[in-house]
This record gives C-alpha cells, sequence and structure tokens, in this order.
C-alpha cells in the first residue's frame, strides 16, 4: 500500500520544472526535488513545502537561470539549494555511470560519484521530511 501522508515528487529536468506546479496543484504532494530543472516563474502563490533545488554549476545564486533565484524567494518552507561541481545537466540521473561503464565522458565528476551523490541527497532529504520521526 501507498502511505498517502508521506509522498514526494523528484523530477529531473522537465520533471524538476514540474515540481512546484505539482504541489502547488496537489496537497498529497509533501514535499519535492528538482534536479537541474528549470522552474516556471513567477508562480500563482508561494510554497510552505520542503524542497531541494540541486544543480549542475551554472545553477548558482546569481546565475544565469534566474528562475531558481525567483523561485528561491517564493519558498516559504524548509528549502535548500545545492550545487555540484564538475557536473551537467544529465548527471543527476543514471547516465552518469552507465557513460562511466561505456568509457563515455560526460562530466568531469566520476559517473560513480555522481550517482552516489545524488542518491544521498535525494534520500536523505525524503528521509528527513517524510520519514516518521522517533
Amino acid at each position: 500500500m501507498i502511505d498517502t501522508d508521506r509522498v514526494a515528487m523528484v523530477g529531473h529536468s522537465a520533471g524538476g520544472f514540474s515540481t512546484i506546479p505539482a504541489l502547488l496543484s496537489d496537497a498529497r504532494l509533501k514535499a519535492a526535488v528538482n534536479m537541474d530543472g528549470n522552474f516556471r516563474y513567477p508562480h500563482p502563490k508561494p510554497l510552505n513545502r520542503p524542497m531541494l533545488m540541486l544543480g549542475k554549476p551554472s545553477h548558482v545564486p546569481g546565475g544565469p537561470d534566474p528562475t531558481w533565484d525567483d523561485t528561491w524567494r517564493e519558498l516559504t518552507g524548509w528549502k535548500r539549494w545545492l550545487t555540484v561541481d564538475s557536473t551537467e545537466h544529465t548527471s543527476f540521473t543514471d547516465v552518469a555511470p552507465l557513460a562511466k561503464q561505456l568509457n563515455i565522458p560526460l562530466q568531469d565528476l566520476d559517473g560513480d560519484r555522481c550517482d552516489a551523490l545524488t542518491r544521498a541527497y535525494v534520500t536523505a532529504f525524503v528521509d528527513r521530511h517524510l520519514r516518521p520521526q522517533n
């Protein structure tokens, strides 16, 4: 069974772009992660639910994608913005470790390390916000 009181949305690229509209339209979603997607801005209202923004080096405060800065200011709940050096857009997907296995360099950071970082941060975020606290 799915515990509808503990549902998060995690998306990459267009899936990440979709996180805030989904949170704003569906109260069953308790938290979200945007992995290197742009944001649609402005949003119809501020968001008071946990949000993790995980991106490549160009997704830094004041960087070339202003939607990250604009969205950050709209987030009124728990929030974290993490930028991972030596990564590219696909680094937060299974493409990074698969490319390493095929000896196709896609980013400077080792593909297995990209995978480990993505898994660790997304898991820690979901655990923090959705696991029952004892």
